[in-house]
């Protein structure tokens, strides 16, 4: 049990340290192209989140990302992003796509969708209806 306890934390540290080793990754935020303003999502649907991949720099050509929904009040700058529920979770980010199933959350026109890969940006706001 305790071999089995020291080689995961080897492997563990190892893999830590190739990352770290590893060139760093540089911020940068992809357009998002869909959803779009206004577009309606129904509950249950399943839907393509895309964003723009011409940008990406080297450093970022083998990262993952991480879609999460959120919305974003009038007056507000809190995305009251769901981070317990993401909508999609590593995929390569050079993909320029992810489909998601809409979740069954409260009906509303205000609802975003965030892609971190080492920086996040939103969507325009967006309608999820039952």
């Amino acid at each position: 049990m305790f071999a089995n306890k020291l080689a995961a934390l080897f492997t563990a540290l190892v893999a830590a340290a190739s990352v770290a080793s590893a060139a760093p990754a540089q911020d940068f935020e992809p357009h998002i192209t869909a959803p779009k303003a206004g577009a309606v999502w129904h509950i249950g649907s399943t839907q393509n989140v895309t964003w723009d991949t011409s940008n990406i720099p080297p450093s970022n050509v083998n990262q993952t990302g991480l879609i999460l929904l959120g919305y974003i009040v009038d007056g507000s700058d809190d995305e009251h992003l769901d981070g317990q529920h993401p909508l999609a979770a590593n995929f390569p980010i050079t993909a320029g796509y992810a489909i998601v199933e809409v979740p069954d959350v409260a009906p509303r026109d205000d609802y975003v969708v965030v892609l971190f890969g080492n920086s996040g940006n939103a969507s325009p706001k967006f309608t999820i209806t039952a």
